[in-house]
């Protein structure tokens, strides 16, 4: 006899776990079936384990490269790379089985294995081998299947030479030379890695700068540093061909309209994603899919079929954890009626996790412009901030963009040592409707790094005490 669900998840990732537990909360008898560990590709293979290789980089460039300043001297500082590595794949073990726990907790059964759209009410679950081994019947389904590294014939993934971020953070040693193809926040995460440890990198980024949807002042200063760490980068750059060939791989590259030639040990494919919407069944029931992404009404979260939805990388970007956690609790409880205002896609925190970390939320300078907006420019570096001065992170800085009419906070850009902390404050402030007096007269505790956003606000309005 088949199970009875209310609400089906197919895919067990930042989106879809956390709607399963919402759907629990809320008292739905719920279901969430991934054919893998739960916490898709944040848990298992991103977010999480990449912050934990990120730190210990941190950590041996602190100690290697300022530990005179701080006192502390070593004769002999050296790596233990596959600890490294070993460190990182037991933290997202641990992690992930927490979260398995979690949904055990909020009553939400669990089912290992692949699911596929049989009909709008009924799911078929098929092992690795392609064989069902369970049906269930379902009143509604939320797909949340992710996305995975995005693929382009000049670019043959062999994941051995050529290969993707999940083969990046599992290599079985140092590669001494590493191209990195893209330069979003994965490819730049990565970058900043292996050059830490030693590896030679090179970015090749099709835009003009690297980090392209931030802020022109953050890409550059970033592009400043990594060019100080020794790290070569190509802008306005094409791969026109990636071939590998005796142990190395060999790339044509357009730079500006000049060809070259380069080779690395290996190289990274990280120019992006696209949403897993094959062998489950959309196409059998019609559901509306553009350009590799299920489209959805992002009031609902409801596709074109009444009673199947979809979150998260699956329906286009931003590909971010937190928007697809967001996503799933708000689809889950517009299901039960309960009503809240739709996501704000205009107040998302994007962050980078390289040093100096990169973090923004709301619209760049030239994009507030475009719009219309006749603004005023706060900034505020770390260079003048006591707590800044005292942990020797004295990098970087803090920008605000105003709207001169209304005080509105349009957009906020953060490069230094704890961006990635601090945007929460800017973002939080942008969702009440603050004002740039707001950020002003709040007293901000001190000495600390998040003084330098009240110190960017009051600049905007001549008023900063410490520039």
């Amino acid at each position: 006899m088949q199970k009875q669900y209310d609400i089906a998840i197919l895919g067990g990732g930042p989106g879809g776990y956390v709607a399963a537990i919402r759907a629990g909360q809320l008292g739905f008898n719920t279901v969430v079936i991934d054919k893998d560990n739960l916490g898709g590709i944040c848990l298992n293979w991103g977010c999480i384990p990449t912050k934990s290789l990120l730190k210990n980089v941190e950590i041996f460039d602190q100690v290697k490269n300022h530990g005179d300043d701080f006192g502390i001297k070593s004769t002999s500082l050296d790596i233990d790379f596959n600890r490294i590595i070993k460190r990182s794949r037991d933290i997202s073990n641990k992690i992930t089985n927490n979260v398995e726990l979690l949904v055990k907790k909020n009553k939400v059964d669990r089912i290992r294995g692949f699911g596929k759209l049989a009909s709008k009410n009924e799911l078929e679950i098929r092992d690795e081998k392609g064989k069902e081994i369970e049906s269930i019947k379902v009143d509604k389904i939320i797909i949340a299947t992710g996305a995975r590294p995005r693929s382009i014939p000049a670019i043959p993934v062999d994941r051995k030479n050529i290969i993707t971020s999940t083969e990046a953070m599992i290599l079985d040693k140092l590669p001494k030379e590493l191209i990195v193809i893209g330069a979003g926040a994965i490819g730049v995460e990565f970058a900043y890695f292996y050059s830490v440890l030693g590896t030679k990198v090179t970015i090749i980024e099709m835009m003009k700068n690297v980090l392209p949807i931030e802020d022109e002042e953050v890409s550059k200063a970033l592009e400043k540093n990594f060019k100080k760490r020794g790290i070569n980068i190509l802008t306005n750059a094409t791969v026109e061909k990636a071939e590998p060939k005796n142990n190395k791989v060999k790339l044509k590259v357009n730079v500006n309209g000049e060809k070259k030639e380069l080779s690395a040990e290996k190289v990274l494919n990280a120019i992006g994603v696209v949403g897993n919407v094959e062998d489950i069944g959309l196409e059998k029931l019609g559901v509306q899919v553009e350009k590799n992404h299920i489209k959805v009404n992002k009031e609902s979260y409801e596709t074109n079929i009444p009673g199947i939805y979809a979150i998260g990388d699956v329906i286009g970007p931003p590909w971010l954890a937190h928007v697809a956690s967001a996503e799933g609790i708000h689809c889950v409880e517009r299901i039960k009626g309960i009503i809240h205002p739709p996501v704000d896609y205009e107040n998302i925190p994007g962050c980078t996790y390289c040093q100096p970390q990169v973090a923004s939320v709301g619209l760049t300078e030239a994009k507030a412009k475009e719009k219309g907006y006749k603004v005023k420019i706060g900034k505020f570096p770390f260079m003048a901030s006591g707590k800044a001065f005292a942990i020797g992170e004295r990098e970087g800085f803090v920008k605000i963009i105003f709207d001169e009419k209304y005080g509105e906070i349009l957009g906020g850009h953060i490069i230094g040592s704890e961006a990635t902390e601090m945007i929460a404050e800017i973002a939080l402030a942008r969702s009440l409707e603050a004002t740039g007096e707001s950020l002003i007269k709040t007293i901000h505790a001190h000495p600390t790094l998040s003084e330098a956003i009240m110190e960017a606000a009051a600049n905007a309005y001549g008023e900063a005490i410490h520039i």
